[in-house]
């Protein structure tokens, strides 16, 4: 029987464990990342774990979330971790390079190697056939240290792709059509591996773009063979010599499969309020737009800044329309200077920002009340644009640079615009922006912390008896963004969790904080796919800096329920789902002889107001089993 890729990739690292779908294994990490907005906490963890020198064949820390220094704070969680890169032996990103998942991509990926994020989007390296993996910080830290990752095996998902793009349609429009397909908890549990002839027909930046919204899917990752299109894109990047050929065999078995036929794609969009919420441009209709913003680690590559040229040349922006465009790294903006593109977006009436995540993390460029907002971004969680009340639509770049010119939601194949081909390029090598560790004693550098850096909250043992009171009752496909917003506001504040805890689920219940400060000990009912979206782990640190002792909930989403595992706090699953309706906030719950509880997989939760108990089950790992009962991982691996 022959093997997948992501199974040969997986096979080539693993340390402990059997290639069984279910079952705990522990793999080699070659490379990590970090980024800013989760960074603070890794680092804060990597030191209180008191290592000297990280395990990792390379680690990158990149700055490109919070980069709007309106005040002391960001710049001050920049020093300290550059000071803590220098300390360890990282790689430091200076603000301006870039979009850490693009920079990644042209720097260092390599194809047959594992890399651990503390982003969500790491996937994006699966389009250079790596098995890249989004984590929480606490993850990446231990990865930092140690140099493993423990998960839980996936299956392989099988995406056939069959036949080549048309005109107008793009690698946005194939990810849009499997979200659609499998929705937003789809690839829970699942390795999501591209196969078949259309591969051919797509460069890795178009990879690229499908394995960064994988994410989306609530998949572990998602992959793509490393092909002739990957050793031009390395070869392009200076970097011919990090090429290998690979593949998964010829009779490999999946678990799943699913067929997309490239060449009856058409423009698509997402609408608000989900990436999963797919509709044909057609069908959605000619809308009036209010502004269009192109960029993103999704769609800030140099094929897609060029398209976006492309159409903009000679072209006017609508009057009606904001239209802001942000390249994904600095290699990308000067040859976009050098070679006139830049030029023609500037003239046609767009705004350049930087190459930084900026309005994606909702860091600047807030649409006005009751907006339509293009973005050829990720995620139109409601909010997240800034704009509570902003309908965002997800789009392809060619689709955002038309409907700019046009003021409304179009179909460029119906526009009976022509788009030209696009020239591959070749990029200097520039490493201007990167901070090297100097010196052999590097562990002797002074860490920089600032006063708006606070200690990261650390659980204590599980108690033989757990009170808490219903705090917040959630419906489904609750976001990170729900219970921890990310804006402009608060970025600034990544590093201090007290001063977060004020805001806390304030986009759901502004009287979530308060009533946890309150109680003696807190749980949060949650519906199906609790935690979905980004891996940051403020989501769990929070709540646990607030006293939330459990979350019990229909499902989880994959990253939320590790961190919240990392932390101490137990993701109970419901036995039974219609159990989730006979709560109400205020509630109190007991958890008897909890320890042997635990142990056994299942767990009565008893409602000490209605006197009526619920069955929850656990599905802990022996490694997740030994950090519950002790109170996270750091208290794990510190033996405490």
């Amino acid at each position: 029987m022959g093997k997948t890729l992501a199974y040969k990739i997986l096979e080539n690292h693993l340390v402990e464990g059997n290639l069984i779908p279910g079952e705990e294994i522990k793999i080699r990490i070659d490379q990590t990342l970090t980024q800013d907005s989760t960074g603070t906490m890794v680092y804060l963890q990597l030191e209180a774990m008191d290592v000297e020198k990280v395990k990792t064949e390379l680690s990158v820390a990149y700055i490109d979330h919070n980069t709007l220094q309106t005040g002391f704070e960001s710049a001050d969680d920049h020093a300290f971790i550059k000071s803590v890169a220098q300390r360890h032996g990282v790689l430091f990103s200076k603000p301006g390079n870039g979009i850490c998942h693009q920079l990644h991509l042209e720097n260092y990926g390599k194809p047959g190697k594992t890399l651990l994020g503390s982003d969500s989007h790491t996937p994006t390296g699966g389009g250079l056939g790596m098995i890249a993996i989004g984590a929480g910080g606490l993850d990446v830290a231990v990865a930092m240290a140690k140099g493993t990752y423990s998960l839980t095996c996936p299956k392989v998902l099988k995406v056939e792709l069959k036949g080549s793009l048309r005109p107008w349609t793009s690698a946005k429009d194939v990810i849009l059509y499997v979200l659609q397909q499998l929705s937003v908890k789809g690839g829970v549990g699942k390795i999501v591996e591209y196969t078949g002839e259309g591969v051919k027909s797509l460069s890795v930046t178009d990879r690229a773009t499908i394995t960064n919204m994988g994410a989306e899917l609530g998949a572990t990752t998602s992959v793509f063979p490393s092909d002739e299109n990957t050793y031009a894109y390395l070869a392009s990047q200076g970097r011919a010599g990090d090429f290998v050929p690979l593949a998964a065999d010829a009779d490999a078995v999946y678990d799943e499969e699913l067929i997309v036929d490239l060449d009856a794609l058409v423009p698509l969009a997402a609408m608000p309020h989900s990436p999963d919420n797919v509709d044909t441009i057609a069908n959605i209709g000619e809308i009036k737009v209010d502004q269009v913003a192109i960029g993103s680690c999704t769609n800030s590559s140099y094929t897609d800044m060029m398209k976006v040229a492309a159409i903009l040349k000679g072209k006017k922006v609508h009057p009606d329309v904001s239209l802001v465009i942000s390249p994904g790294s600095s290699k990308i903006l000067a040859k976009m200077a050098e070679n006139g593109a830049l030029a023609d977006i500037i003239a046609s009436g767009a705004r350049i920002i930087e190459n930084a995540c900026g309005p994606c993390i909702g860091m600047g460029q807030s649409p006005k009340s009751g907006a339509v907002s293009l973005r050829t971004f990720n995620r139109n969680f409601k909010g997240r644009s800034g704009t509570l009340d902003a309908s965002v639509f997800l789009v392809s770049p060619e689709t955002a640079a038309i409907s700019a010119i046009t003021g409304v939601l179009t179909d460029g194949s119906r526009s009976g615009m022509e788009l030209p081909e696009i020239d591959p390029a070749d990029f200097a090598f520039n490493d201007n922006f990167i901070v090297y560790p100097e010196g052999t004693n590097t562990e002797n550098t002074p860490v920089e912390m600032g006063p708006n850096i606070k200690p990261f909250p650390r659980n204590t043992a599980l108690a033989d008896t757990v009170k808490a009171t219903v705090t917040l009752h959630a419906g489904d496909n609750i976001t990170t963004d729900d219970i921890m917003p990310s804006d402009s506001r608060l970025l600034p504040y990544r590093s201090n969790i007290p001063h977060l805890s004020n805001y806390c689920f304030e986009k759901i219940d502004k009287g979530f904080s308060g009533r946890c400060k309150e109680a003696d000990g807190c749980a949060i009912v949650g519906g199906d796919n609790y935690g979905q979206g980004s891996s940051r782990e403020h989501a769990a640190l929070v709540p646990l800096y607030l006293g939330v002792k459990f979350v019990l909930a229909k499902s989880f989403a994959r990253i939320h329920r590790s961190n919240l595992i990392n932390s101490g706090i137990m993701p109970l699953v419901f036995a039974d789902a219609a159990d989730y309706d006979e709560f109400d906030i205020g509630d109190s719950l007991v958890i008897e002889d909890a320890v042997a509880q635990v142990k056994s997989g299942t767990v009565v939760v008893k409602n000490a107001v209605t006197g009526k108990e619920y069955k929850a089950v656990t599905n802990f790992s022996d490694l997740e089993l030994e950090m519950i009962l002790k109170g996270g991982k750091i208290n794990m691996i510190k033996g405490e």
